[in-house]
C-alpha cells in the first residue's frame, strides 16, 4: 500500500520508535547501509529557500546509494505553468518518491493524491514532520525513554510547534508551548494532540507564561517571524522578547537540554551565550536530520532492506 509522510501521523508510535532505532543504526554504520536506495530517484521539490534541508535530503539520499534531482521554481511554480495534478503525475513516471518542501499544506495533499509514489513533507505552513523525527531522536540520543521528559516550546504557535505536539503526544512527552496571547498553535491540531495524548499518559499544555516550563528537561526555540512573513524582527521583539531563550530561563526551568531548528536569529529568540553553551545540542539536532530522513526514506521506499 503506497504510503505518504504529510502530517506526522502516518505512523503509529511503534513505527516512529523503529524508525528512530532505523535512524540510530545508520548513523552509527552508514556503510551497511549505502545501497539502501541504490536505483532509485528522488524528486525534491522545493518553493521556498533551505540550507538544512536542501542539503540534508540531498547528502542523505546520495549515501544511501540512491539519485536526488533537486526542483526549484525557476521553471514555474506548481499549479501556474502546470497543474500540481500533472506534476504528481509526470514525475510519478520517473521517480521514486517526492520530496516537497511547499507554501501550503494542500499542495502536498494534491501531490500525494494524484501521485503513485511515496509523498514526504519536507515543510508547508502547517507541519514540519521531518524536523521533529530529528528532534525526537536527539533528545533519545541525550535523555533515553522520550516518553519520561517535558519538552518547552517557546514562540510563535506555527507548524514546527504543531510536529513537536503530535510527535510528543505519540510518544508520551509532556509538551507545552508558551507563546504570546494571540499567537497559540492551531486549536484542531491542539485538540488532536490532546486526544492522542490522553491515550499515551501524556499532557499538552498551552500558555503565554514562562512558568509553565519549569521542570521541563528540554527547551526548544524556533523564530519569532516563519519563513514568508515579512514582518521585520524588530516589530515584534517587544511582544516576543519575555519569551526569549536566554539562560536566565534555563536557570528558572532546570532545563539540561537546549534545541533550535534553525535558522537562528541569535540575540532575539536564542542568545549566543546558550546556543554554543553546554546546555544545546543544536548543531547535533541539525545533524540528525540527514539520519532521521534517511531512515524515513528507506523505511517508505525499501523496507525489506532493514
Amino acid at each position: 500500500m503506497l504510503k505518504h509522510y504529510l502530517h506526522g501521523l502516518e505512523f503509529d508510535k511503534k513505527q516512529l520508535l523503529d524508525i528512530l532505532s532505523l535512524a540510530q543504526k545508520i548513523k552509527a554504520h552508514p556503510s551497511d547501509f549505502n545501497q539502501a536506495l541504490a536505483g532509485l530517484s528522488v524528486v525534491t521539490l522545493f518553493e521556498k529557500p533551505s540550507l538544512r534541508t536542501r542539503l540534508s535530503f540531498d547528502i542523505g539520499i546520495h549515501k544511501l546509494g540512491g539519485h536526488a534531482v533537486y526542483l526549484d521554481q525557476q521553471n514555474g511554480g506548481m499549479g501556474t505553468r502546470e497543474s500540481i495534478k500533472d506534476f504528481a503525475l509526470n514525475i510519478s513516471t520517473w521517480a521514486d518518491c517526492i520530496v516537497a518542501r511547499v507554501n501550503q499544506h494542500n499542495t502536498l495533499r494534491d501531490l500525494a493524491e494524484h501521485a503513485s509514489v511515496p509523498v514526504v513533507n519536507s515543510l508547508c505552513d502547517l507541519y514540519h514532520p521531518c524536523q521533529a523525527l530529528a528532534d525526537f531522536m536527539t533528545m533519545q540520543e541525550v535523555h533515553g525513554d522520550v516518553s519520561e521528559l517535558k519538552l518547552a516550546y517557546f514562540g510563535e504557535g506555527n507548524n514546527v510547534a504543531h510536529s513537536l505536539m503530535l510527535l510528543a503526544a505519540t510518544f508520551g512527552t509532556d509538551f507545552v508551548v508558551v507563546c504570546p496571547k494571540g499567537h497559540s498553535p492551531d486549536a484542531q491540531i491542539v485538540k488532536q494532540a490532546e486526544l492522542i495524548a490522553a491515550s499515551n499518559g501524556a499532557s499538552i499544555q498551552i500558555s503565554d507564561r514562562i512558568e509553565a516550563a519549569v521542570g521541563a528537561n528540554v527547551l526548544y526555540a524556533d523564530t519569532w517571524v516563519s519563513m514568508g512573513d515579512k514582518t521585520p524582527l524588530s516589530q515584534v521583539k517587544e511582544q516576543y522578547m519575555p519569551y526569549q531563550l536566554n539562560q536566565q530561563l534555563v536557570d528558572l526551568t532546570g532545563a539540561s537540554t537546549v534545541l533550535h531548528c534553525q535558522p537562528a536569529h541569535r540575540e532575539f529568540e536564542i542568545t549566543s551565550q546558550v546556543m554554543d553553551g553546554p546546555a544545546s545540542r543544536i548543531i547535533q539536532q541539525a545533524e540528525n536530520r540527514m539520519h532521521a530522513q534517511n531512515a524515513l526514506l528507506v523505511t517508505l521506499l525499501n523496507p525489506n532492506f532493514v
